[in-house]
Parts: C-alpha cells; sequence; structure tokens
C-alpha cells in the first residue's frame, strides 16, 4: 500500500511539474512575441493614452466630479481600469489567431499538458498587463496625476487593477476558442468597449440617468476603479448604495467570481477541441 501511495504521489508531483513547465514554455513564447514586435505594446496603449489627453484635457474643463475634487486625479484610475477590462479583447484575438494559423492544432499534437496552452496565455497576458500599467503610470505622471496614498495603498491599488485582468483573461481565451476567425474577434470591441464604457471610469454613477447608474454600480470596473480610487488618495465620488461603499470587497469578489466562472470553462473548451 505504502509503494502505491508513494507512486501515485510522484505521479501527481510529475503531473504538476510538466504542467508548470509547459506554461512557462507558452509563457517565454508569448514574451518572445512582445519583444519581436513592439509595436504591438504600443498599439495597445495607444487608444487609453489618447484618451487621457482627450478627457483630460479637451473635454476635462467640462467635466465635474461630485463633492469637488480634480477632474484629472478623478479619470486616471478610470483609465487604468480601462485598459484592464478591454484587455480581453487583446487576449481573445492572440487566442483566435492561434488557432486560425494552426498553432493551436500543433500544440494539441504534443506531449504537453493540455492545461498549459490555456495557463500560459493567462500569465504572459498578466505579464503584458503589468506593461500596460507601467507605461500608462508613467504618462499619468507626466500629465500631473499623483498618488495621495502611502506606498502600500498605491500598491494594492494595481494590484486590485491585475486582479481584475487576470479574471478577464479567461474571458478573453474563452471567447477566442469559441470565434471562428480573427476577424470575429476583432468585433469583440462591441463588447469590451461597453464594457469599459459603462461604468465609473469617466463620470460618477450619480450624473448618469437612474437605469444607467445602476448597471454602472453594478459593473465589476466600477468597483475596481472606485478601490483604487481611494486607495490612491483621489476624489472617488462614492455613492450611498451599497456597492459603490463596498468597493474594495467586490473588486476582489467580482475577479474571483469570474476566475471560477470562466477559467473551468476555458480549460474544457480547449480540451474539447482535440476530441
Amino acid at each position: 500500500m505504502n509503494a502505491q501511495a508513494n507512486a501515485a504521489e510522484e505521479g501527481i508531483g510529475a503531473r504538476l511539474y510538466w504542467a508548470a513547465a509547459d506554461c512557462w514554455t507558452i509563457v517565454l513564447r508569448g514574451l518572445t512575441h512582445y519583444v519581436r514586435q513592439p509595436s504591438n505594446i504600443a498599439w495597445q496603449l495607444g487608444f487609453p493614452i489618447v484618451s487621457v489627453l482627450l478627457f483630460g484635457y479637451v473635454f476635462g474643463s467640462a467635466m465635474s466630479v461630485p463633492g469637488g475634487g480634480d477632474y484629472r486625479e478623478f479619470l486616471m484610475p478610470g483609465m487604468f481600469g480601462m485598459t484592464m477590462a478591454m484587455g480581453f479583447m487583446n487576449t481573445a484575438y492572440a487566442v483566435a489567431h492561434d488557432s486560425t494559423r494552426g498553432v493551436t492544432d500543433r500544440f494539441l499534437s504534443m506531449p504537453m499538458a493540455p492545461s498549459a496552452v490555456v495557463t500560459g496565455r493567462g500569465v504572459g497576458d498578466l505579464v503584458g498587463a503589468s506593461l500596460d500599467l507601467v507605461v500608462l503610470g508613467l504618462t499619468a505622471l507626466a500629465v500631473g496625476w499623483r498618488s495621495s496614498g502611502g506606498p502600500f495603498d498605491t500598491l494594492a491599488a494595481f494590484a486590485l487593477l491585475l486582479l481584475l485582468r487576470f479574471a478577464l483573461i479567461w474571458v478573453g481565451v474563452l471567447f477566442g476558442l469559441l470565434v471562428p476567425n480573427e476577424e470575429a474577434a476583432g468585433n469583440l470591441f462591441a463588447v469590451a468597449f461597453p464594457f469599459a464604457m459603462i461604468s465609473s471610469a469617466f463620470v460618477a454613477p450619480s450624473l448618469m440617468p437612474d437605469w444607467l447608474g445602476a448597471i454602472a454600480r453594478w459593473n465589476p470596473v466600477s468597483s475596481t476603479v472606485t478601490a483604487c480610487r481611494q486607495l490612491f488618495g483621489n476624489p472617488a465620488a462614492v455613492g450611498d448604495t451599497w456597492i459603490e461603499r463596498h468597493a474594495t470587497l467586490m473588486a476582489v469578489v467580482w475577479p474571483i467570481v469570474m476566475t471560477a466562472v470562466f477559467l473551468p470553462l476555458a480549460v474544457r473548451r480547449f480540451q474539447r477541441l482535440s476530441r
């Protein structure tokens, strides 16, 4: 019995080792693409940087923050959140690209852990999202944004942003495996844009029509953005609803729920491709 138990433990340990090793191989593949095609990063960051300049300088003088405060300080955490939220579209496009070009089929034919392609994509995209936040943060500092929170609170805010991105990665992987081609993946912009915009990223929900404000308050992006504003010490314009008063809690709960739902679905969808 002991010999069988030891063999079983060794078998589990070996599977975990190769799952981690195969995952890291996929991560390195994705990072190599970033190095060889840096224009991809510039393209991904182009829209949020232009949005910062547009809303911060062109429309900023016409914007108001309930309770007072500088609009640009209110805006920047929203831009961080919007960038993380819309990132799942890039994930979906990359997954659809690999599927269309036959890369996914080659992975399926290799002796590798079935979860490695999905988890490797997730870890690699999280590294890319971290680089996006660094560049966007430097842009924010250049336009005068500052965090009034302490070092711990500031790091916690960026951690919440990456947690949201981590959860949405699995949404992107699942959609990328479901769509038939790259063109269809590009059409996911029609989903990503309202998901990011109908939130508290640019305007406080209290300034929206009641029905739209209710949607914005319960948007996971709003919880993360509001929590980040509070941690950064920026104007937050927090309302009196439960979801707004518990923004930090929900900024953790929403990503956990989304990961618990979409990660198993993404892995299962990938495994079905080999049948």
